[in-house]
């Protein structure tokens, strides 16, 4: 069977690319996302459940990226490969990274799962999870059956990039959305007619990427593209792994090094809220945690579709760079930030102006009106640097789809490791609660210091070998 040609990633108009590669995989990411912050607004509205399941939920969505994080480090880093490689007209090694990537993401979706679940509790004691009796016993049982369906959530996440790097990403983008559009019809079943509660939200987010994942399987086997994939091509490649993981390694320790930095996060939340005039008393005690979720939340959101343009740009850029094209990475470098920029400004926008609005979703009208307070100083305040954050996030990934994984990891962990781990410990002790929020912004104007200097070399490398013929 002749196999079709991703030429087009070379001559095809850089705009035109772009809205056909991003916004599926924006798409796909939005779709992840809404996942967990459905499951978070369907707890939240639910009487019996309320800011106890919210501040559950909130405890176990770091350990969820675990898993999300060590997917993407084999996903998007054969997603680059195969990029490059068919880009280069290396067609052996496109097809034999794949298998490799698929045999060693079952392989480790099993561990994850094993340890999630020997280790529970001391995992969520953690984060944060003994916040109060009822918010642990919410934890519990959500995390238990969520754990449950880590393998089928991981294999979901890492083929996803592979299926975009073949060609298809709207494919990609329905598979995941085929899962969320189960878990959003089968959460208000579960949690209000059936009242299963935290089980309920987990039980319809583990079918929904059941689905994904049944989705990626079939099209491994039945629509590859510009790749065949032959039997012999799950086989284990060592010599293969070496090379496509440290191209998703970027990937991976932005997710994880962000798990890092919530676990600072929640855990001063919970140590400085202990001690707050208000959320010091018992009644309230889940209100910070449970807020913070929600605002965490929303940045996912906006994050995903910075994450989304960026990532969505990978094949292209593989492909132009391993074709000689440097010209047209570099326009596409422009239009990124660009849109980055516009996106962070809308979302700003947003959070500055309706914040009211925004947690009335997450069941304020059943809570204290302590919770909509700090809800509004929250977002106000944590996420007041939005555009910084999301241009940071596209210049990570852009320098990932580069092939220089080691720049793009070092920028990614002084942002979440250095910055957002090292503000959240310190800040608090000068303002106390308030800390813990600055330590967000703080964080953003300072990475986008270090970016600024690495967007002017990124482009300065780009035009030391022009391209053959002007962007179009």
């Amino acid at each position: 069977m002749d196999q079709k040609s991703n030429t087009f990633l070379e001559t095809e108009p850089i705009g035109a690319l772009m809205r056909r590669y991003a916004v599926p995989c924006i798409i796909s990411l939005l779709v992840a996302a809404l996942y967990n912050i459905v499951d978070q607004i369907f707890i939240a509205n639910a009487s019996y459940l309320g800011s106890y399941g919210n501040a559950a939920n909130t405890v176990v969505f770091p350990l969820t990226v675990v898993a999300l994080a060590i997917a993407v480090i084999i996903g998007d880093g054969c997603c680059a490969f195969v990029s490059i490689s068919l880009g280069a007209n290396r067609k052996e090694d496109a097809h034999r990274s794949i298998g490799s990537a698929v045999l060693l993401c079952v392989a480790v979706s099993i561990v994850v799962t094993a340890l999630y679940l020997v280790f529970q509790e001391k995992i969520l004691t953690l984060f944060g999870g003994r916040v109060n009796q009822e918010t642990f016993v919410c934890a519990k049982e959500y995390f238990f059956w969520i754990t449950l369906g880590i393998p089928f959530y991981m294999f979901g996440q890492a083929m996803n990039p592979i299926i975009r790097s073949d060609g298809s990403p709207r494919f990609a983008m329905a598979a995941t959305l085929a899962g969320a559009v189960v878990n959003m019809i089968l959460d208000p079943v579960f949690i209000f007619g059936c009242r299963w509660g935290m089980m309920g939200a987990a039980v319809a987010t583990v079918l929904g990427q059941i689905l994904t994942a049944a989705l990626s399987i079939w099209y491994l086997r039945r629509g590859m593209k510009a790749v065949k994939l032959e039997r012999g091509s799950f086989r284990f490649s060592l010599r293969l792994a070496k090379v496509y993981l440290p191209l998703g390694l970027c990937s991976f320790l932005s997710q994880i090094s962000l798990v890092l930095c919530m676990a600072a996060v929640q855990n001063m939340i919970l140590r400085y809220g202990a001690v707050d005039e208000v959320f010091g008393q018992p009644q309230y005690a889940q209100i910070p945690m449970a807020v913070l979720g929600i605002v965490m939340k929303f940045f996912q959101i906006v994050i995903s579709i910075a994450v989304g343009m960026a990532a969505g740009c990978i094949p292209i850029v593989g492909y132009n760079v391993g074709a000689g094209r440097r010209d047209r990475a570099a326009g596409l470098f422009t239009r990124l930030l660009l849109a980055e920029a516009a996106v962070g400004a809308a979302a700003l926008l947003i959070v500055e102006l309706l914040p009211r609005q925004l947690i009335g979703i997450f069941g304020a009208a059943n809570e204290s009106v302590h919770y909509t307070q700090f809800a509004v100083r929250c977002f106000r305040i944590y996420l007041c640097m939005m555009i910084l954050a999301t241009v940071n996030k596209a210049t990570f990934i852009y320098l990932q789809s580069l092939g220089k994984a080691l720049v793009s990891t070092l920028l990614s962990m002084v942002r979440e490791v250095v910055f957002g781990v090292g503000f959240a410990l310190v800040l608090p002790l000068f303002f106390g609660l308030d800390g813990v929020l600055y330590s967000m912004p703080v964080s953003d104007v300072l990475t986008f210091v270090i970016s600024g200097i690495v967007i002017a070399r990124t482009y300065k490398t780009l035009r030391e070998e022009p391209g053959k013929e002007k962007i179009q």
